[in-house]
């Protein structure tokens, strides 16, 4: 994302000379992509960053899936996946795979508990708050996030997750759909000038992308005591994890520029594209990873043809498989298949899928769609983790058939 953004003490000029109060020099670090060759940021420290005094093995998540065969649409009650205390579960050990591919892993978590220090090396994180807030503190500043929140996490930006409730019931908690990619998330190139501006075009613009105002220094006995953060990285067989121990607390950073940092986007920002007939789900897109899209499907005005069809034509994702997070309003096109709020739709490439009986005549001379929903298209066939293959409706694959009242 080229959106400079400049926070705390830096020097004039880069890599030249940074002194703390007393004297000494302040640690620069260059937090990079595509090895100097992309977006980058440089980062002040009051300490070495790359000190450690210990390493352990850490096992993440289970992050094991099996194959999507028979070949299935699915249906998949996320809200199912947790019953018992939120308290006892964190944002990053409590997350429960659902659906996952070489590409891209999607999981769903409930939690109140403040989360580990926690730095995911394998790729960058876009995380969609369905309901609660959170303090999401990093390395390079706080962020506060709410319900409708995608908060965008660079790879290896170590944070951690501090849940401060819905607003209403203080000890309410977070509920998360995490997207977690093999490769960095951002703005869609067609929504970008050459320069990295987001075009008039574009749903949304810089001014919708809030990002931390200051750094984060943490202080006091805390900031000279030994520090455990877990790192999930990539091996030779896979995905694995790592328990490191800093000499002292990480959040050290005096100061920081450049055009990568964590941000929160709110879906209220998203500005819908409509047409006089149904537009395709290319005009919702959000975000785009590396063979993964992002889209959201907001509450809008809808087709405007007197003879207009609003809800979706059928369609085969001959190149992909098609993900749908319903965390909102009222899905038309889903009606009688028994998916609601929380629920995950699968509809995988070689299927051809589109609206439950009796919705298309329902929608005929629909104004408006109160919905909301958080969608995900792969290019490489998903598939189910131990959290998806724990909550899936067995009914879901025969409802054309056999229409649900």
């Amino acid at each position: 994302m080229a959106y400079y953004r400049r926070c705390g003490a830096v020097p004039p000029k880069r890599h030249t000379q940074h002194r703390r109060p007393d004297g000494g020099l302040y640690y620069e670090e260059l937090v990079g992509e595509e090895g100097f060759s992309s977006d980058s940021s440089l980062l002040y420290h009051a300490r070495v960053p790359s000190a450690i005094v210990d390493a352990t093995p850490w096992e993440p998540p289970d992050v094991a899936t099996t194959e999507n065969r028979p070949l299935l649409p699915r249906h998949l009650a996320l809200h199912d996946l947790f019953d018992g205390d939120a308290k006892r579960v964190d944002v990053v050990s409590g997350r429960r795979l659902v659906l996952g591919n070489a590409d891209v892993r999607i999981s769903y978590v409930v939690a109140s508990g403040s989360s580990p220090l926690y730095r995911n090396a394998v790729g960058d994180e876009c995380v969609y708050l369905e309901s609660g807030a959170a303090t999401v503190e990093t390395v390079f500043g706080t962020l506060e996030a709410v319900a409708g929140d995608y908060v965008l996490l660079p790879r290896s930006t170590t944070h951690r997750w501090l849940p401060t409730g819905d607003g209403v019931d203080s000890s309410g908690p977070v509920r998360a759909y995490v997207i977690e990619a093999n490769s960095h998330i951002a703005p869609p190139e067609r929504y970008l000038s050459r320069f990295g501006q987001l075009l008039e075009h574009a749903p949304y613009c810089e001014r919708d992308l809030h990002g931390p105002d200051g750094p984060l220094l943490v202080d006091g006995p805390e900031a000279g005591q030994e520090t455990e953060v877990l790192v999930k990285h990539r091996s030779g067989r896979g995905i694995t994890g790592t328990r490191y121990v800093y000499p002292a607390h990480p959040f050290d950073v005096v100061g920081w520029d450049g055009c990568l940092y964590p941000y929160t986007f709110n879906v209220a920002d998203f500005e819908p594209i409509t047409g006089r007939v149904h537009q395709p789900p290319p005009v919702h897109q959000v975000f785009a990873g590396r063979n993964f899209v992002i889209c959201n499907f907001v509450p809008r005005k809808v087709d405007y043809h007197p003879l207009s069809v609003p809800v979706p034509y059928y369609h085969s994702n001959v190149d992909s498989d098609e993900v749908m997070f319903y965390c909102g309003g009222n899905y038309e096109a889903r009606k009688g298949s028994g998916i609601g709020q929380g629920s995950v739709s699968l509809h995988p490439g070689g299927h051809s899928h589109g609206p439950q009986p009796g919705a298309m005549e329902r929608s005929l001379g629909a104004e408006y769609f109160d919905e909301l929903a958080v969608m995900v298209d792969t290019f490489a066939p998903l598939e189910l983790g131990e959290g998806g293959r724990a909550c899936e409706d067995p009914d879901y694959a025969w409802t054309w058939a056999n229409a649900r009242g």
